[in-house]
């Protein structure tokens, strides 16, 4: 029996599908795609916390309780001392670096530190007569106290109120802050005062 090759593969007309089942595998995929993205963004859209805090029946922590105030160390009183010495008069500045917190230090290196260039207010040291202190507060490792620096009569500047804030690190006694209590004036004529 002879098999007509013709016959066998003989030219089939294309059948012809109505558009929408062509584009049918894509519109399902697109679904698909859609519900993921969809649940993804459901269940990780809200990344915040919540902020309510629980109810309860117990009692609330007291932490406005201040820790028992001691006296004033000598060695704390010797550091105020020191810094105002060579920190505010902004003399043997090697010395201060060692007195004061990074705060004070607020990064610098102990060349940048010596030339004179720091966070701390200056005072012309030498034309102080008197550098009376008054003890805010005194803790186990911290003491706020205010110094007066009252010049000679006749100096040609006046005096300053200063707060000095100091703590105990590692033992030892350091200056954390340095700030006047009353501003220092502007001379009149800066460009500051608005003056000519």
């Amino acid at each position: 029996m002879a098999v007509d090759v013709e016959t066998i593969f003989e030219h089939r007309e294309q059948v012809k599908k109505p558009g929408w089942r062509k584009a049918l595998p894509w519109i399902v995929a697109a679904v698909v795609v859609g519900a993921i993205v969809a649940a993804l963004g459901w269940r990780y859209s809200n990344t915040g916390h919540s902020t309510a805090t629980p109810l309860t029946n117990l009692p609330a922590k007291d932490v406005s309780a201040l820790p028992p105030t001691v006296k004033l160390p000598p060695a704390a009183t010797r550091v105020a001392r020191k810094f105002i010495e060579t920190a505010v008069a902004r003399k043997h500045l090697s010395r201060a670096y060692n007195l004061v917190t990074n705060q004070i230090r607020q990064g610098q290196s102990l060349q940048e530190w010596k030339t004179g260039n720091i966070a701390v207010v200056p005072y012309p040291v030498d034309e102080v007569k008197y550098a009376p202190m008054k003890i805010d507060f005194s803790y186990q490792d911290e003491a706020m106290i205010e110094v007066a620096l009252l010049p000679k009569k006749g100096a040609s500047v006046r005096g300053l109120l200063f707060q000095m804030d100091l703590v105990k690190r590692h033992g030892k006694w350091l200056v954390n802050a340095w700030t006047p209590r009353s501003m220092p004036p502007v001379p009149s004529g800066s460009e500051n005062s608005g003056g000519g």
